[in-house]
């Protein structure tokens, strides 16, 4: 009796402990439960602090630690952490956790666009692969290591469907199709955030730049965006939808003004459709500094009425402005922002930090840079994916031969390397190469060394640099090249030529590059261009004096042996072009799912100085062997609107290399209530196909899907009628009908 009475008052005070442990701080608790029990117990200066985001730990080292934690403010809900230092992460948020009234962890946030360590190409690049696996696990990656490095949240990908290369931002962003940016960004979604949030590697993705900012007027950054309804529900909303369906935790308001009403200050886009409509229950954070700018947009006369306009509109968390901190006490004790307000902002804040696990574990993992960064695995899915981002714009047969320029035959023993991008490893890793080091990154040259050794000479000569006009390295590379059987002649654009405030007045590499062009086809041997670019490229003054042009774009750590691979042959080139290259830059707006012509006839309209066509338009790339399509088949050419029809093709490989083709599918609505694309991405797939085997492409037509589409208000039509699918030079017709 007197144990089983001793057993008794163990369980009660275990009970009576159990109970007064907070609800929020209960692991097996329901989130949401332990969101709202935490959400009751702040006070509001401790909501404001946790809708706040600063920038930290720049040029920071272990012997400067213990004072820049001590500068902390504990409370602080967010910080954009510039270290790679696990320790000190983990010595910030011991602070925020022993030292803040309420324990509540800090989310550590850092730009992560095209990988940590590793470097991959930039995402114009990667679309260019057409390869959805490839770049999920880049994104896995990249999560990885900023994880062990103590970030727990990247401000990526960006969904910004990009139609004008001046515009710098091209580069961050996957193209110039709408589908095209949505299925990347489902990849990059899924590859940065795992199965679950509080997996051990995965980190918060955040959708930027929430809408329309690559709008921005003559590719100017940061300038109006004039975004009709149409253009705004049609091209930008797509991507974003989808990622919000894909379970982005986060969103970033942009910097630009959409149609007079800025984007971080747009209750329709922010709240109407990204809350209500689509359900987000994550958090937006504002870009830097973009809540401030609502003065110099001119919404709003003081940082006050900044800060009101934006939470009001639904910004929930203020990067590095101190526009929330400073003024939203006063606006809720005037009654002009509403208790219920703040508290939502800071119920979407803390719902992110308990999904990822911050608040049950929030220390990171303290591991040498030997096991965080750049392991051999991940290297090699860099280099493939650098190899499958390439492509081939142009190969030429030389005169009096069958065989191509590319690949270099086995005959070619001396090869020129010339340009500014031959021993370049700092522009080609690209902009925002997060903490990516060109001591890490594989030249060119590298690359040709590893593969031509014991093979061929190589012949270097820089010729000039990227831009000036110095000409006085013009003779030595012309001699460089007339001792060659081959040159291969390595251009491009510096990394911060493309990229935020990257904007350009021409898409033309600069003059002293063209001049060095004119000068090496003066040796008279096969000239390859490899070019290195964050954009789409003027080439119409130097492409028809190559017989050979590769895109290799800013590639990453790994880009060296994979354009020596291509050049060589051991890679066969498969990229195709996600954004249209003009043939000059007055082109623009260029891009291949423009609406058809009101007088389509003769050259009514057209440009009477030049071609209206494009050098190479969306979709274009070359392989090193011969792809033959069957006919396209379809399972039904007349349906119901609840009904599915599939479209197949057969390829074959008539080469005699391994390739991987991939397979872009159109649809085409000649009649609707409103006037439609020309033409419109709906579905495409890669896939491998072996020398002189055939492989079959399937797509799923889906009527509510496929066929529909969205109005001026976002709402959503499908009417029955003549449809066109249509791949490669094929058009077949099917009807839907009632």
């Amino acid at each position: 009796m007197k144990n089983l009475l001793l057993l008794m008052g163990a369980f009660i005070m275990w009970g009576s402990a159990y109970s007064q442990t907070p609800v929020y701080k209960n692991k097996t608790a329901a989130v949401e439960d332990r969101v709202e029990d935490l959400l009751e117990r702040m006070t509001l200066t401790e909501k404001i602090y946790q809708m706040n985001q600063w920038a930290y730990g720049q040029n920071t080292n272990e012997n400067n630690f213990e004072d820049k934690v001590r500068d902390l403010k504990p409370e602080i809900g967010s910080l954009i952490y510039r270290s790679q230092s696990p320790v000190f992460r983990n010595q910030i948020q011991k602070k925020a956790m022993e030292e803040s009234r309420l324990g509540i962890p800090i989310i550590m946030g850092f730009d992560v666009i095209h990988g940590f360590r590793t470097i991959f190409p930039i995402p114009l690049a990667q679309s260019c692969s057409w390869n959805k696996e490839l770049v999920k696990e880049a994104c896995s990656i990249a999560a990885r290591e900023a994880k062990l490095s103590g970030i727990d949240w990247t401000f990526s990908p960006m969904i910004d469907v990009a139609r004008d290369a001046r515009w710098g931002r091209v580069s961050e962003a996957y193209g110039e199709d709408p589908y095209t940016n949505a299925v990347f960004c489902v990849e990059a979604v899924h590859g940065y955030q795992g199965e679950n949030l509080s997996d051990r590697y995965s980190i918060a993705a955040c959708l930027k730049h929430y809408i329309g900012y690559s709008l921005s007027q003559g590719g100017r950054d940061y300038q109006y965006s004039d975004v009709s309804g149409q253009t705004l529900w049609e091209t930008f909303m797509p991507p974003y939808e989808a990622g919000v369906k894909a379970g982005a935790a986060t969103l970033m308001s942009g910097f630009n003004d959409i149609s007079g009403v800025p984007a971080s200050a747009n209750h329709y886009t922010l709240t109407e459709v990204l809350k209500e409509k689509w359900g987000h229950d994550g958090f937006v954070v504002s870009d830097w500094g973009s809540v401030q700018q609502l003065m110099n947009q001119g919404v709003a006369k003081d940082m006050k009425e900044c800060a009101e306009l934006s939470l009001m509109a639904g910004v929930e968390m203020d990067m590095v402005d101190n526009a929330y901190l400073d003024h939203l006490q006063a606006l809720v004790d005037e009654g002009t922002v509403p208790m219920a307000t703040i508290d939502e902002a800071v119920r979407r804040i803390l719902r992110i930090k308990f999904r990822l696990g911050l608040f049950d574990n929030p220390y990171c993992e303290e591991l040498p840079e030997s096991k965080r960064y750049l392991q051999p695995e991940d290297r090699k899915v860099a280099a493939e994916l650098s190899a499958e981002s390439m492509v081939l714009l142009k190969n030429a047969s030389l005169p009096g031969q069958e065989n191509t320029v590319l690949p270099l035959s086995a005959s070619v023993k001396n090869i020129a390397l010339i340009g500014p991008m031959v021993v370049d490893s700092f522009h080609i890793i690209g902009f925002w190469e997060g903490y990516g080091d060109s001591k890490d990154a594989e030249s060119i040259l590298e690359g040709f060394k590893k593969e031509f050794a014991g093979k061929a000479q190589l012949n270097y000569a820089k010729g000039c640099d990227f831009d000036g006009n110095n000409e006085e390295g013009f003779a030595e590379a012309l001699a460089m090249a007339e001792k060659s059987d081959v040159v291969v002649l390595c251009l491009g654009e510096q990394r911060n030529w493309s990229g935020e405030n990257g904007s350009r007045s021409t898409l033309a590499l600069p003059a002293i590059q063209e001049k060095l062009v004119d000068e090496i086809k003066k040796s008279g041997k096969p000239l390859v261009l490899v070019l290195s670019s964050g954009r789409p490229l003027e080439l119409v003054r130097i492409e028809p004096l190559a017989d050979a042009m590769l895109e290799i774009w800013q590639p990453g750590t790994d880009g060296g042996s994979a354009t020596a691979g291509i050049i060589s042959g051991r890679i066969n080139p498969s990229g195709k072009l996600s954004i249209t290259f003009p043939l000059t830059t007055g082109q623009i707006p260029m891009y291949y799912n423009m609406r058809r012509s009101s007088r389509p006839w003769g050259k009514q309209g057209l440009y009477k100085d030049i071609s209206s066509e494009p050098l190479y338009w969306f979709g274009h790339g070359l392989s090193y062997t011969n792809y033959s399509y069957g006919n396209v088949k379809l399972s039904a050419t007349q349906i119901k609107m609840n009904e599915k029809i599939i479209a197949e093709v057969e390829v074959s490989n008539d080469g005699q290399m391994d390739g991987k083709e991939t397979v872009l599918w159109y649809i085409n609505d000649p009649v609707a209530s409103i006037s439609r694309p020309m033409k419109e991405v709906k579905f495409f797939e890669k896939q491998e196909i072996k020398a002189g085997q055939k492989v079959v492409y399937r797509f799923e037509i889906v009527p509510e899907r496929d066929l529909s589409f969205v109005d001026s208000k976002g709402d959503r039509h499908l009417e029955a009628g003549e449809f066109n699918v249509l791949m490669g030079n094929q058009k077949v017709k099917f009807e839907l009908v009632e």
